[in-house]
């Protein structure tokens, strides 16, 4: 039996694993442990020279590992490497197209779990105005997100496309991202004490939440569904949510009774005209507007 202890990050299981694979070394006689546990009795693995060429895997197997890799399952190191070995040394070059097989299945479902978590981190991660770059004139926002998994490498890409006009950073227990305007890099992760408190944008968010809540099409299972309870300690519209649900039958009841605003006559637009003749019944189709009206 070997134990191979690595960080917990896809890049160096792929290294350990390649030379695993190069040595010939079966699933069954792999222990993998995560740094800072305790290996136990078993041999650690050494680093050996390659003994011989490492078969090529599919790459939507290197992509499904990736995610997989996120998880917190301790036990995904040894499900990724049985996978491996099974595509490479035992002739199963489709088993990824198996969801019923038991390794693909488990797979799958670390994956589904990953890739949910990276949503809420895309929808529920909010920034905070911390200051501004003298030098570059570009402002600094700081993030606290708390996910289930260690995933901000991949939810960070979302954000450096979507802000790449500011400087920001997401601050996780697990792991951090940062964004200086031209590249991405990542830091250990902090605790809760180093995320910025609330500063003014916050309260133009609630404003924003509450021009936009929609009393009559409130349904509170499905909400909570898509925005568990779990995140609303972090999210600045949080307060607001309590009340919002409490006084939404008032508010619809208040809607109802308000009587129906006058349609406001159609601007005179030669074009709009034309469309609304295509959709009345005339028994010829009226003559397009000329490129000057």
């Amino acid at each position: 039996m070997r134990t191979v202890v690595i960080q917990p990050v896809f890049g160096e299981w792929r290294e350990r694993a390649r030379e695993l694979l190069a040595l010939r070394v079966p699933p069954e006689e792999v222990l993998w442990s995560e740094d800072g546990e305790d290996p136990g009795l078993f041999d650690i693995l050494e680093t050996a020279s390659p003994l011989g060429d490492v078969p090529k895997v599919p790459a939507a197997f290197l992509d499904l590992a990736r995610r997989v890799a996120a998880h917190r399952d301790a036990r995904r190191w040894g499900v990724l490497y049985r996978v491996l070995w099974r595509l490479t040394f035992c002739g199963e070059r489709h088993l990824l197209s198996l969801p019923t097989d038991r390794d693909v299945h488990q797979l799958q479902q670390w994956q589904k779990t990953i890739n949910r978590d990276v949503h809420k981190m895309h929808a529920f991660a909010r920034f905070r105005l911390v200051g501004k770059d003298e030098a570059s004139n570009r402002e600094q926002f700081v993030a606290w997100f708390e996910p289930e998994h260690r995933i901000v490498r991949l939810a960070s890409s979302f954000f450096e496309k979507r802000f790449v006009g500011m400087d920001w950073s997401i601050l996780t227990p697990y792991e951090c991202a940062h964004w200086d305007g031209s590249k991405l890099h990542f830091s250990p992760g902090v605790p809760r004490s180093a995320a910025p408190d609330e500063d003014a944008l916050d309260e133009l968010w609630r404003t924003y939440f509450r021009s936009i809540f929609n009393p009559a099409r409130l349904k509170v299972h499905a909400m909570q569904t898509e925005m568990p309870k779990k995140y609303w300690k972090n999210l600045p519209e949080a307060p607001l949510i309590a009340d919002l649900i409490s006084g939404s039958s008032e508010r619809v009841k208040q809607m109802l009774r308000t009587e129906a605003r006058p349609a406001k006559p159609a601007p005179k637009n030669a074009y709009l005209d034309y469309l609304r003749e295509l959709n009345t019944p005339t028994q010829s189709p009226p003559e397009a507007p000329s490129q000057s009206a």
